[in-house]
């Protein structure tokens, strides 16, 4: 790496404190640790659980929520588009499903503004799961297992709005805490390395922040891809879904329109974008800067403002 460039005497001197002042109060900044997942039913996320691994959700009982969304590879999928029911590919990247409850919307073009609407989307999307409700409640009615469960958990056992329901509260408790970024917003300020601070600074210092912010650092507001130049014609080869939240409002201010995905556990969800078109860290980086900043970073600073990001990734069931 290169050789760190001098930085004003009092920001050193702020960062050399934080860093004596392991096990300090939460700091004062605009981000904040990740909340605990809600007091939920234990009985439905349980529900919720076990559905999110059935293929029988599908329309040919091959594909599970948990065939695109890995959580134990940071809950989305390594492919730029994942496969839908019927072999062949959809058409948006799959965003992790981690953290996705504290999103203000669902799905790249906002379309979803429950967990459930997001339930109900995919299972009966024609190019994901292919199904309908009434094939779901009978597949799963016929489980004895699902029955006793259902009938101990709701009032009216096996239903659609029981299903998405109980998947959606599986959803809520999908968080992964305990980030090192995590831990030194709550205090421990030891727990980052200097490089790691600067980036951190740098990251505010350019911009980035003012759309990846909030708890979840992305996730709570709709931004134009291609603020500084054409980003789809560059790439060329234009598709539907590039149109993003123009395909719900028709509202031509909404051309390219998307929402602004979350950094969490962003070092593990490769390839990045609604395309899936940058396949490492670095490239997605290269693009933020040049289309929605319009400026090009230092090597220094991207490298510093990489190592930031780095330190996004939580933990899932206590577990890195």
């Amino acid at each position: 790496m290169n050789r760190l460039r001098p930085i004003p005497l009092l920001l050193a001197a702020l960062l050399c404190g934080l860093c004596a002042d392991a096990g300090a109060e939460p700091l004062d900044e605009p981000l904040k640790p990740l909340p605990d997942a809600p007091p939920l039913d234990p009985a439905r996320v349980e529900l919720g659980r076990k559905l999110f691994n059935d293929p029988r959700l599908s329309a040919n009982d091959t594909l599970s929520c948990a065939s695109c969304h890995h959580l134990d590879k940071g809950g989305a999928d390594a492919r730029a588009f994942s496969i839908g029911f019927d072999g062949r590919p959809v058409s948006v990247n799959t965003p992790s499903v981690l953290n996705a409850s504290l999103n203000f919307r669902q799905f790249w073009d906002g379309r979803a503004k429950t967990l459930e609407e997001q339930v109900h989307g995919v299972v009966s999307s024609p190019v994901e799961m292919g199904s309908d409700w009434d094939t779901v409640v009978r597949k799963i009615g016929a489980d004895p297992d699902y029955r006793r469960a259902f009938a101990a958990a709701y009032p009216d056992a096996v239903t659609p709005a029981n299903i998405q329901g109980a998947l959606a509260d599986y959803e809520r408790t999908l968080l992964s805490p305990r980030s090192r970024f995590d831990r030194y917003l709550s205090g421990d300020t030891d727990i980052l390395t200097l490089e790691e601070k600067y980036g951190y600074q740098r990251f505010k210092d350019y911009g980035c922040i003012a759309c990846h912010q909030g708890v979840n650092i992305g996730g709570n507001m709709f931004q134009k891809f291609g603020v500084f130049g054409d980003y789809v014609a560059d790439r060329g080869n234009p598709t539907e879904a590039d149109l993003g939240r123009f395909n719900v409002t028709g509202d031509e201010n909404d051309r390219a329109v998307f929402k602004v995905p979350s950094l969490r556990n962003v070092a593990l969800t490769a390839p990045y974008f609604h395309d899936g078109s940058a396949a490492t860290l670095e490239q997605a980086v290269d693009v933020m800067f040049r289309y929605q900043l319009g400026r090009e970073p230092s090597g220094e600073d991207k490298d510093l403002i990489i190592r930031f990001l780095k330190t996004l990734s939580g933990q899932w069931e206590g577990q890195p």
